[in-house]
């Protein structure tokens, strides 16, 4: 009769186990959980992330655009954290002893996913994800040149961006991603560029860049491709000082994200009293 009692309670545990396997293991990580790591500002864990996804699927092109977006504003972060003496980004990129590691990852990811953008578009050439990341790929590249590393070069890049970008927008207007990255261009080449080469570059406009992310950001589109439109409105924003509207923003995107400690600490700075009240609660 025992052994009968403990056959049948194992029988039993296993039936219950069987019927609730979301309670036995939990769900795996995907993309999605490093996106939310990403808009969340833990740029070095979203890295770490989409990497290891690597482990049991195939490197695509997405997981490559996530993994340079957060190195990119990991690389950011470093730098961000060294003395510029002077301005000079080279000998702050000197200094920084982890960031010889991250540029080179960022790198190995960019050329992995531009060889298999351009791949693609050599059997399709109006294949839209692939001209999309292509765009978007390229366009990290940019930054990291001009933003970052305060080197006038990367128009190989720029040039593609801008025309797969343009593609993207031809195949389907309302791609909201690509509004969002073709506003950038718009805004990096009237900002960054001196205006002889901004000339040369097709001119650049930032209010019209501005624009096109401001509606944009009006579209419907699901949850991260709108705070990917959101963050780029609050980034342009507080660069034009328009303080004001950076703001209102910025507190949408707390509400979203409330682990964002670069949002938080930009409205602890413009309306401390809000911040102030919110710890004592």
């Amino acid at each position: 009769m025992a052994l009968g009692r403990v056959w049948l309670c194992g029988a039993l545990l296993a039936v219950a186990a069987s019927s609730h396997p979301a309670a036995a293991q939990p769900e795996a990580p995907t993309l999605t959980d490093a996106y939310r790591l990403f808009y969340s500002a833990h740029y070095e864990e979203a890295a770490a992330l989409a990497e290891s996804l690597r482990t049991s699927a195939p490197q695509t092109l997405e997981n490559d655009e996530v993994r340079t977006s957060a190195l990119l504003f990991r690389l950011r972060g470093l730098l961000n954290g060294q003395d510029e003496r002077d301005g000079d980004k080279n000998e702050a990129l000197k200094r920084c002893t982890a960031c010889a590691g991250v540029l080179a990852s960022f790198m190995t990811d960019l050329h992995h996913g531009q060889a298999l953008a351009r791949a693609a578009l050599k059997t399709k050439p109006a294949d839209e994800e692939a001209l999309f990341f292509l765009g978007k790929l390229d366009l990290n590249y940019v930054w990291l040149e001009l933003g970052l590393l305060g080197h006038k070069t990367g128009w190989d890049e720029y040039w593609e961006a801008r025309k797969s970008l343009d593609a993207v927008l031809k195949l389907n207007p309302k791609h909201v991603r690509a509004r969002v990255a073709r506003g950038w261009i718009d805004y990096i080449v009237n900002t960054r560029m001196p205006w002889g080469t901004r000339w040369i570059l097709g001119g650049g406009n930032k209010k019209r860049g501005m624009a096109a992310v401001k509606d944009a950001s009006k579209m419907e589109a699901d949850f991260f491709t709108r705070a990917e439109a959101d963050f780029a409105l609050w980034d342009m924003t507080v660069r034009e000082r328009d303080f004001a509207v950076a703001t209102q923003l910025a507190e949408r995107l707390a509400r979203d994200f409330p682990d964002n400690r670069e949002v938080a600490r930009f409205l602890s700075a413009r309306v401390p009293s809000t911040a102030a009240g919110k710890q004592h609660k």
